[in-house]
């Protein structure tokens, strides 16, 4: 047995912060130079770093007042959901949510979700749990995220656990992969539901496709002891599929994939990463839905079945708002297009085509996915 698994706590490298931690975590984050500077520089757009760093002191003391009290995790995230509170009513027109009904609130599941936004995918998912009774979720987030220390204590004090994509040597990323398949696994069985991207990074192009190489990661802590499809019914899987009206960060993405397609690479920023999670709560969002698939039931055998099941849910869930519809030439929607063409302005020519995708490729993704069970309907009936 490996010298981890003797440790009392085998996650304690990447799951979620604990009620007896916070205190020592956010007494560190009160004290951390980044992060006040942050603050400073978000409530203070305009002035320069070298006044910025004048204000600390001030910017400390209103820190600590605001996390003085909190004293779990509970407390933490009431403290967020606050802030997100606010956040969805200011940057979107309507939230709903479908399929939700399907779900026992007594029951632990594994949502699976395409991924649009850093930061929103998750918080809507908690948003319609939440108000259908349900606890809210532990988040896989990547370590590519979490460069800054402020930023994955932050992370962790909202329950999420950490998904090691930075290591490259063979050996400890089986070892790291391992672990997370345990985690996930431990989280599931001890009432904890989670969620996780059904890919690494988000979708730019409007393509929403589930990697098997997750469902594997899913299924190596269970070789030794189950078959694939057991595992499946173990771990109560549920596609989740989140539709935006209006991306906030289309006008990134599109630039990002014109820039591959030109020159074969993109040079992300030093805090592309943070922009991209900052615009994507504060910007404009239009309408928001949230579709619960079912839990999957049944026979799948390999990765490559399952991920096949979880893309005909997710698709088929999709919910197509009048922006995508109108940039697939499917309605003849002004209003939609009076949405879109304020960001395509912003766009140089060649990325114009990649923003139009990127809402256009839902629909036809939801289009195939019909047709291709109204295929396999005919088929059963001849």
């Amino acid at each position: 047995m490996s010298e981890q698994h003797l440790n009392a706590d085998p996650f304690q490298s990447i799951r979620p912060y604990r009620d007896n931690e916070v205190a020592e975590v956010l007494n560190r984050m009160v004290r951390d130079n980044e992060l006040v500077d942050a603050i400073a520089h978000y409530q203070f757009p305009r002035l320069p770093r070298s006044i910025l760093r004048w204000l600390r002191p001030i910017v400390r003391i209103g820190l600590a007042a605001k996390v003085g009290e909190i004293e779990n995790i509970t407390s933490f995230q009431k403290l967020v959901a606050n802030y997100m509170t606010k956040m969805i009513n200011r940057s979107t027109r309507k939230l709903s949510c479908s399929g939700i009904d399907r779900l026992d609130p007594q029951e632990a599941y594994l949502f699976v979700s395409n991924h649009r936004d850093i930061a929103m995918d998750p918080a809507f998912v908690n948003w319609a749990l939440y108000q259908y009774g349900m606890n809210t979720v532990r988040i896989a987030i990547g370590d590519n995220l979490l460069r800054k220390p402020y930023i994955s204590d932050l992370m962790r004090l909202n329950k999420s656990f950490i998904v090691k994509r930075s290591i490259k040597a063979p050996r400890e990323m089986m070892a790291a992969m391992t672990l997370l398949s345990e985690y996930i696994d431990h989280s599931i069985s001890t009432g904890h539901s989670v969620w996780i991207a059904q890919r690494e990074g988000r979708s730019k192009d409007g393509n929403d496709r589930t990697d098997p190489t997750l469902l594997k990661m899913f299924y190596m802590s269970h070789r030794k002891q189950r078959s694939f499809a057991e595992m499946v019914e173990r771990l109560n899987i549920v596609p989740v599929s989140i539709s935006y009206e209006l991306d906030p960060c289309d006008v990134m993405k599109a630039r990002e994939l014109a820039s591959v397609a030109s020159q074969g690479k993109y040079q992300k920023g030093e805090f592309e990463d943070i922009d991209s999670i900052v615009r994507g709560i504060t910007g404009e969002k239009g309408h928001v839905h949230v579709d619960f698939g079912e839990p999957i039931r049944g026979q799948f055998d390999t990765p490559e079945a399952l991920a096949a099941e979880i893309d005909r849910q997710i698709l088929g869930g999709y919910y197509l708002h009048p922006t995508h519809l109108a940039a697939a030439g499917r309605a003849d929607s002004a209003e939609a297009q009076a949405l879109l063409e304020p960001r395509l302005a912003q766009l140089e020519p060649d990325a114009q085509a990649y923003l139009k995708n990127m809402y256009a490729n839902p629909v036809f993704n939801r289009e195939r996915i019909e047709q291709q069970a109204q295929s396999s309907q005919e088929a059963r009936d001849a």
